[in-house]
């Protein structure tokens, strides 16, 4: 008895996980949350051994940083869950 082998078929298309557009999106996303993550850390203080609360707890840092990461990751899962096309 022979060894049956699975033999593609060279005419079947491969099927992917993601799209080119799933693939767009993640990268997207990830591009949001990096700008997320790069508002809420700052910039350096004018002098380290004084506390600025208006620096530390700016409307970038408290406010519009952990939004934006918020939405990076709804891209993500829009990514994720988006059906490429066929």
């Amino acid at each position: 008895m022979r060894d049956k082998k699975a033999v593609k078929n060279p005419s079947q298309p491969a099927n992917n996980l993601f799209g080119k557009e799933n693939y767009t999106w993640i990268i997207a996303g990830l591009g949001v949350m990096g700008l997320g993550l790069i508002l809420m850390a700052g910039g350096k203080s004018a002098d380290p051994n004084v506390f600025n609360p208006d620096e530390i707890y700016s409307f970038t840092r408290i406010t519009l940083a952990p939004i934006l990461i918020l939405i990076g990751l709804g891209m993500e899962a829009y990514a994720i869950f988006r059906k490429p096309k066929a």
